[in-house]
């Protein structure tokens, strides 16, 4: 059996989370172009929990780059 060093341990489960923060926002950003937004939140409650989804997921892609991102960033 063999173990995983301390720094890529929790790779798998930070990858998880940011896919969940990807897709808050990608919902965020459905809602907003159907104007379904409008049944469930006022104005102010939509720009803050849009901000807030966008926050989470530009978070969680410094926290968990992709592969991809570090392609781009040698470019």
């Amino acid at each position: 059996m063999t173990t995983r060093q301390y720094p890529f341990a929790m790779d798998s489960a930070a990858r998880k989370w940011r896919a969940l923060a990807e897709r808050r926002q990608a919902h965020f950003i459905d809602l907003y172009k159907t104007g379904r937004w409008k049944h469930y939140y006022t104005n102010d409650q939509f720009v803050t929990v849009m901000r807030q989804a966008i926050a989470s997921a530009e978070r969680w892609a410094q926290i968990a780059p992709q592969p991809e991102d570090y392609r781009q960033a040698a470019e």
